[in-house]
């Protein structure tokens, strides 16, 4: 397959089609454990890690599923790869595995993941399939990660709390204190936060995406103009 393919399959699976910021899907794990940016990025790798295997298993066996049990089939397909995860979690990083609790085998029920299956996997070969895998789950940990940045930083004055779960004793080292003696502000870290600290990545990008555009139009018209005449 061409680069330029690849890369737009990328392109449009970290930014264009952004699960949390544009397609608004997994919206429940999305918002219930991004009250830490490590918390964020456990979980975020965790799905893109599912999106990977079951992309790329998908592809594999499109050939050999009939079409009135795909569907099914795909779900047996994420389950079983939810389960792994959740298995090495619990055996590795037992005290993440138990602050994730029910989010990690929610997992199977992401439509987003199911949704790459079904539009893309089923129907592409093995490479681009993974390549899709891993950059949607790409753009839903990135979402997660600056999600969890803005509610912890807020909430707690903190920022990679907890580190020690995920990269062991080490990672206490990482732990940074962004503002010395902070109160601590509690709806950042409670249900709303998450929902306001969305809809405020959300409006930066539209901004972002909107200003892109207007850019775009005004180089395009300056253009137009200075062919005008040579015409």
């Amino acid at each position: 397959m061409a680069n330029g393919k690849l890369k737009q399959i990328l392109t449009d699976g970290a930014w264009r089609q952004n699960t949390g910021l544009v397609v608004l899907l997994g919206l429940c794990p999305l918002l219930a454990v991004t009250n830490t940016v490590v918390n964020g990025l456990a979980l975020g790798l965790a799905t893109m890690l599912t999106l990977m295997v079951s992309n790329l298993s998908v592809s594999l066996m499109r050939g050999f599923l009939r079409p009135e049990i795909r569907i099914p089939a795909f779900v047996l397909i994420i389950a079983s790869v939810v389960t792994v995860i959740e298995l090495l979690m619990h055996a590795f990083f037992y005290d993440l595995y138990r602050v994730l609790g029910i989010f990690i085998p929610l997992i199977v029920t992401n439509c987003a993941i199911i949704g790459r299956a079904e539009a893309f996997a089923s129907r592409n070969k093995p490479l681009p399939s993974l390549i899709d895998g891993f950059a949607t789950g790409l753009g839903f940990c990135i979402t997660l990660v600056l999600l969890g940045t803005l509610r912890e930083l807020s909430g707690r004055g903190t920022l990679f709390s907890g580190a020690e779960m995920l990269l062991g004793e080490w990672g206490r080292a990482i732990t940074l204190t962004m503002i010395p003696e902070h109160p601590g502000f509690l709806l950042a870290m409670l249900p709303p936060g998450a929902f306001f600290g969305l809809a405020l990545l959300i409006a930066t990008r539209k901004a972002w995406e909107s200003r892109k555009t207007g850019k775009q139009q005004r180089a395009a018209s300056v253009m137009v103009a200075d062919e005008g005449p040579a015409r």
